[in-house]
């Protein structure tokens, strides 16, 4: 299987200028700098993945925000002297967003032809100002498409997308996902495209109840869990049954061919991208891995140890969630004992 040339070991850089809590300069400013960038790079990382909104690159009209670009040319001009590279993640678009927190239509800009040329216009504008970078610099189309339900539309989207970058940025790596929240198992629904400078990514965050283990966004899961790892399978079945509404995250531990936790469970949970990728000769990235910050240190390291032996075997390029903050982040106090052996496994 073809390998992401450069992209092999990273960490996103999360609310930064995506998901951040109010559009704020002062943020936009401080919240990262060339000083955390040296500290990605010395702990043996080789890209970071840069989350971005919309809203930092365009106005409301659609005209372009010099401002917000600077962020991304001061990112750029950090990596390049840190000998990092970056990917540039289109996290909201104009017209959809991911988040649940946000009760808005999640199909609405699959299905709009006005918002679609919003988001085609956008991507035109960031490829003709980057191109020259792509030796360092990748593209990622969007984050998390939810509903399963239009995995048509959005491959016909990607395509035409990947199509517009091509005019202006001939040679520059463009990664995406499918539906259901990038999940691995729509791996398979995404078209076969004859580019070779194109990946497939998806998300894992599996088991879920250990790696949200009480999140507050998520309405089902109860905000007292803690979750051991790893744990016997039949211990996670437990808690998923006394738990209803956790039953949509936990249909692995009910397949066949899971019978342990450990490195063959994600093993089988990647499957789905292997096989296919292995098929069409194309790589694969994991976008987004990583664990909340609730859960216990030690068995943070140890799912960490087992997702990173399979990555490993398979050779696949990956970028955990989250550098800081954003409830996933191990840069910071929290960390600082263990940060080094953390870093090791990522």
């Amino acid at each position: 299987m073809r390998s992401l040339d450069g992209f092999k070991k990273g960490i996103n850089i999360g609310g930064w200028i995506s998901q951040y809590e109010k559009f704020d300069k002062h943020h936009f400013d401080t919240f990262i700098s060339r000083k955390d960038i040296e500290k990605i790079a010395s702990w043996g990382l080789d890209h970071v993945r840069v989350p971005v909104d919309y809203e930092v690159l365009e106005f409301e009209d659609g005209s372009i925000r010099e401002d917000g670009y600077e962020y991304l040319d001061s990112c750029i001009a950090w990596c390049e002297k840190a000998g990092l590279k970056m990917i540039i993640d289109l996290h909201r678009t104009y017209g959809y967003t991911f988040n649940p927190m946000d009760k808005d239509d999640k199909e609405k800009f699959f299905k709009t032809e006005e918002l679609q040329e919003r988001f085609y216009k956008l991507w035109e504008t960031i490829a003709k100002r980057y191109a020259q970078h792509s030796d360092m610099v990748a593209f990622e189309l969007l984050n998390e498409v939810v509903s399963r339900n239009i995995y048509k539309e959005w491959n016909g989207i990607a395509l035409n997308a990947i199509s517009l970058i091509r005019k202006h940025a001939p040679d520059t790596w463009i990664i995406f996902g499918g539906t259901d929240y990038n999940s691995v198992n729509t791996i398979p629904l995404l078209p076969i495209i004859e580019d070779k400078k194109v990946a497939y990514t998806f998300h894992c965050y599996d088991p879920f109840i250990f790696t949200h283990q009480g999140c507050g966004w998520v309405d089902a899961m109860p905000r007292n869990l803690r979750v051991a790892y790893p744990d016997t399978l039949e211990e996670y079945r437990r808690i998923t049954q006394e738990n209803e509404g956790l039953k949509i995250f936990a249909q692995a531990f009910y397949n066949e061919n899971i019978t342990e936790i450990g490195p063959s469970m994600f093993e089988e949970f990647f499957k789905p991208a292997l096989t296919t990728c292995q098929a069409r000769n194309i790589p694969v990235y994991v976008g987004e891995y990583g664990v909340i910050e609730l859960a216990d240190l030690s068995s943070k390291i140890n799912w960490l140890k087992d997702i990173n032996s399979v990555f490993e075997k398979y050779s696949i390029a990956r970028s955990y969630w989250s550098y800081k903050k954003m409830n996933f982040g191990i840069e910071g106090e929290d960390h600082k004992d263990v940060i080094e052996e953390l870093v090791k496994f990522l």
